[in-house]
């Protein structure tokens, strides 16, 4: 029976591991959080909110008389009027078009902001009639969400830099494309010319170079900045193993994940770094600033409030440049805005050797687990075409590779098997005397050399691998609307059919109330519930019921998982049997199925005669 109780202690391990944090831990963590929220609002004085500029964003301010930055204001909302229909707000200045194999939209020349964007190759939903996914909206529509590049400099020195209102002039390009870029001019007419120059990759990367010329006769110092502001929290998941938010890499301080709630009530958070990159996340899509990486910055996240919109914004303020009389100074930027494509991530981390810009994409605590795993799954994809095939395939060399372990494993079980008759003559002689019945199986394990912790292992192995592939189904975009066969059209996405309506032949949709057992979670169950039964029922009747009883428990568990999970643990149900199956022969044990589920019903009528 001792690999019984093991095989429930590592059930038991596996489901507080998997699902204990987020219902114990995770949830009483964010509603207390949430209460804290509400209490703080309603006791603390409201601060006073600073006038938003118009087009709802602020720039960051150097200290005044200082050549250091630092005195950061918080962002405006722009929410002091009605919001316009985006079509109206498109129209209200003139546009440079963006067309990239990857990306379409324009860039405003007044303010000279990118502040429209649609990615051409994700849709809303799994229809591809559906609409393209926008990432950024122009100031003045709800759900303004936008990126800036600018100059500002000491209030003292009353210099007159471009601001949100400023209209560039265009001096070449007429679109921007990967081959053509564009270039923007503006004279603030007191002798300074700023240039702008904007390009584009295939992907998602611009790259912004700015140009201030000096034609007067003192020399000029100047602040760059970059800024992303997002005008209301957009609906996330809010689910802890994934962030949704800011981000940044900066200097000693490393990956900051800072929640949309952390900069509320005026909590600004400033960093020093050299270089680095800050942005602002969702589940798939990412806008991200990206400095000089040698250059220092002060990096800032912080939000504001007014008519009961919060913008949130994240921004960074280069030091002083000084352009000499007669001379140019130039600062270059970047900035990402698109799908976080593990592929395209990675290649800029390489190629343009940004700090870490593979943490955009959330792998987790166990990222030197999941990332193989993708990496795994990604290469069995582009040999299939078909990421459902390729989940099967890198779950055979899972096996693959703990085969020696798993075999052992299971060749103790079966050892374990053969001493069930001695272990049940040792409980008849002993009794009630369980310390030493104890101790006589285990001087019969050390005689026979079985490891009575063995049957646990299997399951053991399963649970970082089934964390990982949980981990790269929920967060990466590869596995976003990607198809297996049949009615799985999305393996991020749960089983869309459900016993209640017998999988869509009653014209009837249940209540939400009512779990969606689709038809994998149930050939989960079937293979859970066969694997189970390879092994006979313990004879404590509590122990016989959770083992009756778990395959439907693990049905209900996994039901609004994604697909894929599913799909993946039936199959892994399906190798083990297979391979338990093959061990326990070969060790001269025989396998009666159909004598354990047949005993298992016998035992049912048993108790309830009882």
């Amino acid at each position: 029976m001792g690999d019984n109780k093991n095989f429930f202690l590592a059930i038991a391990l596996s489901i507080i591991v998997l699902f204990g944090w987020q219902y114990f831990v995770g949830a009483p963590q964010m509603e207390r959080e949430r209460l804290r929220q509400e209490q703080k609002q309603a006791t603390e004085t409201k601060k006073p909110t600073p006038q938003p500029e118009i087009g709802g964003s602020s720039v960051p301010q150097p200290s005044t008389g200082t050549q250091t930055g630092g005195n950061l204001p918080l962002p405006g909302t722009g929410a002091a009027k009605p919001a316009i229909s985006r079509q109206a707000a498109l129209s209200s200045s003139p546009r440079i078009k963006v067309d990239t194999p990857s990306l379409m939209g324009s860039i405003s020349l007044k303010g000279g902001r990118i502040d429209d964007l649609l990615l051409r190759d994700y849709r809303e939903t799994v229809d591809p009639e559906s609409d393209p996914i926008t990432l950024f909206s122009p100031s003045g529509i709800k759900g303004a969400y936008y990126a800036e590049f600018g100059w500002t400099s000491d209030p003292e020195a009353k210099i007159k830099t471009p601001t949100s209102t400023t209209l560039w002039t265009v001096k070449s390009g007429t679109k921007l494309t990967p081959e053509t870029p564009v270039k923007l001019e503006y004279d603030n007419g007191e002798g300074l010319i700023f240039r702008r120059t904007i390009s584009i990759d295939k992907d998602f990367m611009f790259s912004i170079s700015q140009e201030v010329e000096n034609r007067t006769s003192k020399a000029v110092t100047l602040f760059p900045y970059g800024l992303l502001s997002r005008h209301g929290k957009p609906d996330i998941q809010n689910f802890y193993i994934l962030h949704e938010g800011l981000i940044g890499v900066l200097g000693e301080d490393g990956l900051q994940e800072i929640d949309y709630d952390d900069v509320i009530d005026g909590n600004t958070l400033t960093f020093e770094s050299t270089g680095g990159w800050l942005g602002i996340i969702d589940k798939y899509w990412g806008a991200v600033l990206v400095p000089s990486q040698k250059k220092k910055i002060t990096a800032r996240f912080s939000a504001s409030q007014r008519n009961d919109i919060v913008t949130y914004q994240t921004d960074y303020l280069g030091k002083a440049i000084v352009a000499a009389p007669g001379k140019s100074a130039t600062i270059e930027n970047q900035l990402f805005a698109g799908a976080k494509v593990v592929s395209i991530i990675d290649g800029y981390n390489e190629k343009l050797g940004i700090t870490n810009f593979d943490l955009l994409i959330d792998w987790g605590w166990f990222y030197f687990i999941t990332k193989p795993m993708f990496m795994l799954i990604d290469f069995f994809f582009k040999f299939f075409g078909n990421f459902g095939i390729a989940i099967l395939a890198a779950t055979v060399v899972i096996k693959l590779i703990f085969f020696p372990l798993a075999h052992k494993s299971y060749v103790s079980m079966s050892k374990m098997k053969k001493l069930q008759p001695e272990i049940v003559k040792m409980k008849e002689r002993f009794g009630d005397d369980r310390a030493k019945q104890q101790q006589a199986m285990m001087e019969l394990y050390k005689k026979e050399k079985v490891n009575p912790m063995s049957g646990c292992l299997p399951i053991m192995l399963q649970i970082p691998v089934f964390f990982a592939l949980y981990k790269v189904l929920f967060g990466t975009i590869e596995m976003r609307h990607a198809p297996f066969f049949g009615w799985i059209q999305d393996l991020a996405a749960p089983d869309p059919t459900t016993l209640f309506n017998l999988f869509g032949l009653i014209p009837w949709t249940p209540p939400a109330l009512i779990p969606m057992i689709g038809v994998w979670p149930l050939i989960m169950g079937i293979t859970m519930f066969v694997q189970m039964r390879l092994n006979p029922a313990p004879p404590d009747p509590v122990q016989a019921m959770v083992f009756n009883w778990m395959p439907l428990f693990f049905v209900f568990l996994l039901a609004s998982f994604p697909a894929g999970l599913v799909i993946y643990w039936a199959w892994n149900n399906t190798l083990s049997v297979s391979q338990q199956w093959y061990i326990m022969n070969q060790q001269g044990v025989k396998v009666d199925l159909l004598g354990n589920i047949r005993a298992m019903f016998k035992g049912s009528k048993k108790d309830k005669s009882t």
